[in-house]
């Protein structure tokens, strides 16, 4: 009984009858301690060089994500590049067109500011003879009268403008003042011929102070519409539009009509 219990104990112990279960392979082969110690420590290496690896792949990603990001950057930075190569093109050609103006108005060939200024009491209706006289105008209210800041201004553009109203609207007198080259001249029309001439100073004196201010270059369109001035477009206005308008301030009496 004791030997069969002894048996089974060795076969169990070493399936060979061995007592040494620490250096048992799964062949019944043997390993001695420095073979099984080598064993593990390569187990344990392994382990770390899968580990290294993992960390490398995540600190560096693979050279197409670095490939893909570059080519990215690259079109970002290109397209901003040519951006900035239209901004530049376009801003010297406005910086061209404003010196080719300076030079013109210099040389006495454009004016630098021209207005036509009237006794009308509405900006409106200006802008209505404007679009009638085929003038292109941005007109101005005041308690002196509206006022025509004419957008042709050159060569005899603003003389051919006033005569072409004073025509269309016979019987009303217009002033057209005008600098050139830095000289300002001022002249009454009454049906498109021009006659009397003011001093500057003298028609100052009678005008809206904006007169004077875009006269001499100190203010212009664009800081009259940013302080909320009265301001009508003759281009938005067609010719039934201004017909309309035109009759909105049109008295009719027995064999006479006035305009207010």
């Amino acid at each position: 009984m004791s030997d069969d219990r002894n048996n089974d104990f060795d076969d169990f112990q070493g399936f060979d009858g061995s007592n040494d279960f620490g250096d048992l392979n799964a062949d019944g082969m043997h390993f001695s301690e420095e073979e099984l110690e080598a064993a593990m420590a390569g187990f344990e290496q392994e382990f770390k060089d899968a580990e290294a690896s993992k960390h490398e792949r995540a600190d560096n990603p693979p050279s197409e994500a670095f490939d893909s990001f570059e080519a990215s950057d690259n079109a970002e930075s290109s397209e901003s590049s040519e951006s900035s190569e239209v901004d530049d093109m376009l801003n010297a050609a406005e910086d061209s067109l404003k010196f080719e103006d300076e030079l013109q108005g210099l040389l006495g060939n454009r004016a630098k500011v021209a207005v036509i200024i009237t006794r009308l009491t509405s900006p409106r209706l200006l802008s209505a003879f404007c679009e009638l006289s085929d003038i292109s105008a941005q007109c101005i209210g005041s308690a002196q009268g509206a006022v025509a800041v004419l957008r042709n201004l050159d060569g005899d553009g603003p003389e051919a403008a006033v005569k072409d109203m004073t025509i269309v609207v016979a019987g009303m007198p217009a002033i057209l003042a005008v600098n050139r080259a830095d000289k300002l001249e001022a002249t009454m029309y009454v049906e498109g011929r021009a006659g009397k001439t003011f001093a500057p100073p003298v028609l100052f004196t009678s005008t809206a102070p904006f007169v004077e201010d875009l006269m001499l270059g100190i203010t212009d369109m664009n800081a009259l519409e940013q302080a909320d001035m009265t301001i009508f477009d003759s281009a938005d206005l067609d010719r039934d539009a201004a017909m309309s308008i035109i009759a909105e301030h049109t008295r009719f009496g027995r064999g006479t009509s006035s305009i207010s």
